[in-house]
Parts: structure tokens; C-alpha cells; sequence
């Protein structure tokens, strides 16, 4: 879909930035923007807010994110907004036949005024939320659904679109061409081009009501993530590891509250303290602040609007003629079918339950063991786990976390780029382009070889109030080739715990996994070699494979052997202790599997079913119950709290697609292992570049993995890559 088609699916981008989401751009150079904006506006004080400024400065432009005020936005907005309308308006007014150039092309140039301001829109939303961009935020949220209405629905304009689409001119365009005008045809058709007027109207409503709705649940998910955080004393600290007291002594410290502890309510803070704490009362207290964000019968409850989001997507599909929200969401993913999807999930799913019965066998002898009188609940899961993992494979993941320090591990990411994309990283000079916060640094990216300018690495690797949390990549300008090469502005962005003044940041394995499947992200990003900003989109289930695959490099030798080293004493990391890694490669995959699945099998079943009077915490209870879910284990993102899916459309109906892409990712690790050279085969590096990165959305994500392994993908590979049983092949 074009990046100016800002239905309540594109809106979701501008709520939420969803971990491991490509937010396309279409900056230019800024003389080429210079042109545009004087031609579309007239000289008053409106071409003075910096938030529509053409971006100046090195690096062919950056964000002027040092003199922006987020009192410009509204306004910003508002202008940005009639300067993409009048160039619709230009695009129908134009009396020459529709062609590719005048209609498709025009379409690819067209919004790049306001999509700079939505740059700075999704800073403020994700890293730097404040209560009042909150206000602005759910102020305009409506407006710009409309304003989106504006252009899916504009007759002339699809009539043009439509007029290309099914032309003769369409055959005698290049394969990537022919993309782009299909792209932008299903743009509109899929969201309510085709309906007559009265339907328009009401497809136009829902779309407004349901940005509300979906901006107030990432809202609310945000307010307790900062509202709910637990204080800790001295003496309840038994069992935590020195880096975490020090960095949650410094949380508390940044609160207010000198001399305490802080467990914020984020991922980052909950799981390692979940891992390690001996205190299981305080546990339990985590645990269910964590897995009660959104559910706590307050303000910020995300029940009800759950239940109307539900409601208001079945309609909006059934006016297009679709069984269910689930039918229409995958009709051009991958899958292609909800059927599809949920047969891949239900094949993993009993292997999945089966090993968590087994880890939670083991973990209950333990408990038995030491005289515990009670039965391992959700809170003791990761506590136990690490203790069997130590039982089984003498594995201490904190003795692990010595050799993992931040720093190290994202020259190791420079170190994979350089060696399979050739890239070259170099910090930017202090103060050369500017940062959204302090914590924020900088890297050119060249190709190493030549020298060519690729672009810039944004990085904002630390969890402060106001940042939403998780793990996420974003681009402030993509590649493109319409008017001439434009180099990109890649950013990954991370919630690691600050560690106190002078001290190292140290992570789990984990969490090093996810620094990897980001910068996979970014390397995306930056090895766009596609002329039109449409191509640089994606299919769901398709765009988390390049990002999955990454994360096989971070237990390469040579990672381990250049980049492990004790954060103390610079020693790399025993080779003992690499075979305990790589020996409990599989171990707690009942765990990490089942609390994923059990997310996107809910997540089908909420866009499958008819959603009338659906109470969504009945709802998720009852369906867990139908799978048989361990009571152990929670899912993964509770349905109040299921950013991914109720704060915007990017992966509704459809967070299976990580284990989609996993099965290509399992299958294309192999390619790597069966290689002469490894992960580092030159060959088979090229094949990634060129067939699964490059492309972008040019391709079909079928045919161009066929193109790199010469075969479809199949889930043995995963199945053998989680350490599950693997099914047996019907030979009839």
C-alpha cells in the first residue's frame, strides 16, 4: 500500500511502531523537496514549521530532530495534509490519458511533504511519549483516518490507478513496475474503493472511530508500563546478579527514589528479575503487574475497546465482502488463508506442549527437592528454568552475561554487515547530525570496497519513561531511485537497562538474540536496491524472515571468538562455556514456543470468529482453555496489552508470521551450514543479499526464496531446529 494511503492499517504505524516494522520514507535530496514545496504552497508562515522543512545538512539531509517542537506538529500536520490532497488533485486534474508515469509514478511522489512530519510523529509516539503529544495524538488520530479516506476513496483517482492497472501499457512494463502499479491497485480496492457511496461512508467512520480506539489502548498500555512500577529494599535483593541491582538502583533513583530499587514494568526489567529473584512473593508482585497491563479495571483498561475494535473490523471487511477480518488481512500474505496459517501453528503446537510437560517435570523435582510445598506457577517458570538449565548443563546464564556487554555485541553486528554485505560502520562526529535524546548515537554506512554513501544507523538502545517498551527498527528515509539515489536513515531501538555511570551494560543471551534480529531490520533497510518508495514495504509474514535469519550469526565462532570477553578482564569467553551454550541451544523451547503460539493462536481465533458481544477477557480464557495451555505459562502479550495487534493493524490476524518466517528461516540457516564456507560462504551470502534482501517487496516472497534456495521452504527444518519430533511424511 502507498505510504500516503493512510487507512486505519497505515495508521497503525503512526500508533505503533511494532517491533520489527518497516516505516517507509520518501524523503528526497532536499533540493528536489525545495522544488516541490514552494510549487504547492504559497509563502506565508506555514512554510516556517520546521516539521515540513526539506531536511538539510550532511548525509543528503537528516531530521532536524534538535529544533523541532512537538507544539509544531498539529499544524504540521494539518498543512502537510493539504499539500498530499492537492497533489491527488493534480494527479486527476491531469486531462492526459492515465499512463505509469503520470498516475502510478506521480502516486510514488506523492505525501513525501507529510511523511516527513510523520517521522517526527513516530519519535514522539515511541521513544519520547509524553501526556502531551498523547492529547495531540488522540486529537488527530481521527483526522488523519479521514483525511486517508479522502484518497483510498477518490473515484478519479482509482479510476486512473485502475485504468493503468488493466491497461496495455502494463505489459510492456519491467516486473518491478508491474509491482508497483498491482501494489498500488490493491491499495485501493482492498480498502474501499470499489464500495458505492453509502458504504464509503460507513467503511470512512469505522476507519475514524478505530484509529481512535487504537490509538487509546497503545495509550493506555503506556500508562501502566509507567504508572505501575515495584519498589524494592536491600534486603529483598537475594539472588539478583550486580549488574541488575546496579542498574535497578539507578531506575529508582531517576524515580525518585534514592536508596530503593525499581522493577519497572517493562520486559526488560520484569524478565530478568523473574529469572532470579529468590524472593517468590515479590515474583508473584511482577509478574502480575506485568501481565495485568491493560487489565486492571481502571482508566486504562483495554477490555472494552478489545471488544469494539473486534466488532468495528469484522464490519468494515463484511462491506468488502469477506467471511472475516482473518480472510481479508492474509488474501495477500504468504499464507494467503487463515486455514493455512493456523495448520502450520497446530502442527508445532502439541510438540510445543508435549516439551513444556517435560521442563516442568524437571523443574517441580527441583521445587520437590528443596522441600518446596507448592506446584510451579507463571511466576516461578523462569526461576526454575535457569535452575534446570544448571542442573543440565552446568549453563549459569548470569556467568554468561560477563562476556555479553553492549558495546561489544553492536560491533559485532558491524563485524556480520561487513563480512556478507560489505558494509562499512563508522560513528558520525559528536554533534554532526542531531539526536532525538542524549542517549541516541550515530554511524555512517558505507560500502566498504567502494566507498559508496549507504546511509545513516540510528541507535537508541536504552528504556526511559516515555519509550514504549520492546525491541523495534524503523527508517526515517528508504531507499529510492525515482529522481535520483537517496541513501537511508536506518534506526534501531532497544529498552536495555542503563547501567550506572561507568558502568558496562551487560545482557542475557536473550536479549542479544533480539539485538541481532533488529539490525536483520536495518540491513534490510539499507540493502534496498529498488527504485520506487512502495517496493520498500512488505508481507507480514514474510518481512520478519531476513531479521530471524540474522540472529544464527550472533553463535558463529567468529562472533564468539572476536566479541565474548569478559567485561572485567577482557578474557574471551572459555570455550567450556560455549559448548554449554550451544549445547542448551534448545532447551526451554516448551516455554518459548507455547507463550508465542498460544499469542497468535488467539490472535486467529479474535479475527476468525463473529464478534458480537465478545468479551475479550472471557474470551482469551476460554480459548487458551480450548488448546489445552499449560497453566505455567502465560501467553506471550495478554490480549489487553497485545500492542502488535489492537494498538494498530500491522500484524493483526496475523503474529503467526513469525513462526511463518521461521520455517524459511530454519530452512535457510541449513543453506548456510550444508556451505563450504558456513555462515560466511561468500556464495551463498551473495544469493541472501541479492534474492531475499535487495528486493525488497519487487518480488513475490515465494519466488524470490525460491530464487535463493532453488526450492520452496518446509517446516522439517524447523521442527529439527526447536528439537521436536519431526513429522513423518504421508508416501501415499
Amino acid at each position: 500500500m502507498n505510504r500516503f494511503l493512510l487507512s486505519s492499517v497505515a495508521l497503525a504505524g503512526l500508533v505503533f511502531v511494532a517491533a520489527c516494522t518497516d516505516q517507509k520514507s520518501n524523503v528526497e535530496n532536499a533540493g528536489v523537496e525545495q522544488d516541490r514545496a514552494e510549487s504547492y504552497t504559497q509563502p506565508d508562515a506555514a512554510m516556517q514549521n520546521p516539521l515540513l522543512a526539506p531536511w538539510t545538512g550532511p548525509y543528503g539531509g537528516v531530521p532536524a530532530f534538535d529544533t523541532v517542537k512537538l507544539e509544531d506538529l498539529k499544524p504540521a500536520l494539518e498543512i502537510g495534509m493539504k499539500r498530499n490532497l492537492a497533489e491527488i488533485d493534480a494527479i486527476t486534474a491531469n486531462p492526459d490519458a492515465p499512463s505509469f508515469e503520470n498516475t502510478i509514478v506521480a502516486l510514488e511522489r506523492a505525501g513525501r511533504d507529510l511523511n516527513r512530519v510523520f517521522r517526527y510523529w513516530g519519535i514522539w509516539s515511541s521513544n519520547m511519549s509524553s501526556p502531551e503529544f498523547r492529547k495531540i495524538q488522540g486529537e488527530m488520530a481521527p483526522v488523519l483516518s479521514e483525511f486517508s479516506s479522502k484518497i483510498t476513496q477518490n473515484a478519479a483517482l482509482f479510476a486512473r490507478v485502475k485504468a493503468v492497472y488493466e491497461g496495455e501499457e502494463m505489459k510492456t512494463l519491467r516486473p518491478d513496475q508491474q509491482r508497483v502499479v498491482l501494489l498500488n491497485y490493491e491499495g485501493f480496492a482492498r480498502n474501499g474503493a470499489t464500495l458505492n457511496e453509502a458504504d464509503k461512508a460507513r467503511y470512512t467512520a469505522i476507519n475514524s472511530r478505530l484509529s481512535e480506539l487504537q490509538t487509546k489502548f497503545s495509550n493506555n498500555v503506556l500508562a501502566d508500563e509507567e504508572k505501575y512500577v515495584t519498589y524494592i529494599s536491600a534486603e529483598q535483593l537475594g539472588g539478583l546478579p550486580e549488574s541488575f541491582i546496579k542498574a535497578a538502583a539507578a531506575a529508582a533513583k531517576s524515580r525518585g527514589h534514592d536508596g530503593q530499587y525499581a522493577i519497572t514494568n517493562t520486559r526488560s526489567s520484569m524478565s530478568p528479575f523473574l529469572t532470579y529473584s529468590d524472593e517468590r512473593d515479590l515474583r508473584e508482585i511482577v509478574w502480575r503487574t506485568y501481565y495485568s497491563r491493560g487489565d486492571n479495571g481502571d482508566a486504562n483498561d483495554n477490555n472494552a475497546i478489545i471488544a469494539e475494535i473486534l466488532q468495528l473490523r469484522d464490519e468494515r471487511v463484511g462491506l468488502l465482502g469477506y467471511d472475516n477480518y482473518a480472510s481479508w488481512r492474509l488474501e495477500n500474505r504468504m499464507a494467503k488463508t487463515p486455514e493455512r496459517a493456523l495448520a502450520l501453528m497446530e502442527a508445532v503446537w502439541p510438540a510445543a506442549l508435549a516439551r513444556v510437560e517435560e521442563e516442568v517435570a524437571d523443574m517441580q523435582a527441583i521445587v520437590d527437592a528443596e522441600g518446596g510445598d507448592f506446584k510451579i506457577a507463571p511466576w516461578d517458570y523462569r526461576y526454575y528454568a535457569e535452575k534446570v538449565r544448571k542442573a543440565k548443563y552446568d549453563l549459569d546464564s548470569d556467568e554468561v552475561k560477563q562476556y555479553l556487554q553492549l558495546d561489544n555485541l553492536r560491533d559485532a553486528l558491524f563485524f556480520v554487515a561487513d563480512e556478507l554485505f560489505g558494509y562499512e560502520f563508522k560513528p558520525v562526529p559528536e554533534g554532526s547530525v542531531p539526536v532525538f535524546h542524549p542517549d541516541v548515537k550515530v554511524w555512517e554506512v558505507t560500502m566498504k570496497d567502494s566507498g559508496e554513501a549507504v546511509g545513516l544507523w540510528y541507535l537508541d538502545p536504552f528504556a526511559r519513561p516515555g519509550k514504549r517498551s520492546g525491541a523495534w527498527a524503523t527508517t526515517y528515509r528508504s531507499y529510492e531511485n525515482i529522481d535520483g539515489k537517496q541513501t537511508v536513515l536506518g534506526s534501531n531501538n532497544s529498552n536495555f537497562v542503563k547501567g550506572a555511570p561507568g558502568e558496562p551494560v551487560l545482557i542475557s543471551w536473550d536479549d542479544a538474540n533480539t539485538l541481532f534480529h533488529e539490525f536483520g531490520h536495518a540491513l534490510h533497510f539499507f540493502s534496498s536496491k529498488v527504485d520506487y518508495p512502495t517496493l520498500n514495504g512488505g508481507v507480514r509474514d514474510y518481512t520478519e524472515f531476513q531479521s530471524q535469519l540474522l540472529e544464527r550469526w550472533l553463535s558463529t565462532d567468529a562472533v564468539i571468538d572476536k566479541f565474548l570477553v569478559h567485561h572485567e578482564t577482557g578474557e574471551p569467553i572459555p570455550e567450556e562455556l560455549v559448548t554449554k551454550i550451544k549445547a542448551a541451544s534448545k532447551f526451554n523451547q516448551g516455554f518459548s514456543t507455547t507463550e508465542y503460539l498460544a499469542s497468535a493462536l488467539v490472535d486467529m481465533r479474535y479475527h476468525t470468529v463473529d464478534p458480537t458481544g465478545i468479551d475479550p477477557d472471557k474470551f482469551e480464557r476460554e480459548t487458551l482453555a480450548e488448546l489445552g495451555m499449560p497453566e505455567e505459562i502465560p501467553m506471550r502479550h495478554r490480549s489487553t496489552q497485545f500492542g502488535h495487534i489492537f494498538s494498530g493493524e500491522g500484524y493483526s490476524a496475523g503474529y503467526y508470521g513469525y513462526m511463518w518466517a521461521d520455517v524459511l528461516t530454519a530452512d535457510a540457516a541449513e543453506a548456510f551450514a550444508e556451505a563450504p564456507g558456513g555462515f560466511y560462504d561468500k556464495q551463498v551470502a551473495k544469493k541472501l543479499v541479492d534474492h531475499l534482501f535487495a528486493v525488497r517487496n519487487a518480488v513475490d516472497p515465494a519466488d524470490a526464496y525460491r530464487a535463493f534456495r532453488g526450492r520452496d521452504a518446509n517446516i522439517e527444518a524447523l521442527m529439527r531446529d526447536r528439537g521436536f519430533p519431526v513429522p513423518v511424511k504421508d508416501q501415499n
